[in-house]
């Protein structure tokens, strides 16, 4: 069984939806069941039908949690150090062309938010950045092309 590497924050997260659709999702879609099936003919009863099938892709959301979260390898971020990018490091990227300045973090694939400035450690970003040093050029194939990119700052929060 392969572990998943995630910051604490992150396993807290998925422990947080995990409770949430057992405790609460899961007790609302039951009711929402129930209301339907007593409105008689199930065949062709759309509420029926709607809930049934929220009620699967719930569950189905809550074994994939239940997987992540007992294959989780939490890694507390706040112990680590040095220049040398790895999981977990914070990177300041300057984009060689635009001269645009970038912060990421790299975390685990079920916390990535490129909104939020976290990126899983698969994508195409990360993995041009594991082992890198501050000062390095890397080079990254986007969807918008070939860029290249210098390691201004690694950092550890």
């Amino acid at each position: 069984m392969e572990k998943i590497p995630m910051t604490g924050p992150g396993f807290t997260a998925l422990e947080s939806e995990l409770r949430f659709r057992q405790q609460v999702e899961r007790p609302r879609i039951i009711i929402a069941i129930s209301e339907a099936r007593a409105h008689g003919d199930l065949s062709e009863n759309a509420e029926y039908h709607a809930a049934k099938e929220l009620q699967s892709l719930n569950e189905g959301r809550i074994a994939d949690l239940e997987d992540k979260i007992s294959r989780a390898e939490i890694i507390d971020v706040s112990k680590l150090s040095g220049d040398t990018v790895k999981f977990g490091a914070t990177v300041t990227l300057v984009d060689e062309d635009t001269e645009e300045e970038k912060i990421w973090q790299i975390v685990g694939e079920s916390e990535a938010d490129a909104k939020a400035g976290r990126i899983s450690i698969t994508s195409p970003v990360a993995r041009a950045l594991i082992g890198k040093k501050q000062g390095a050029t890397v080079e990254v194939v986007t969807p918008k092309g070939a860029r290249s990119f210098e390691i201004v700052a690694v950092r550890w929060a």
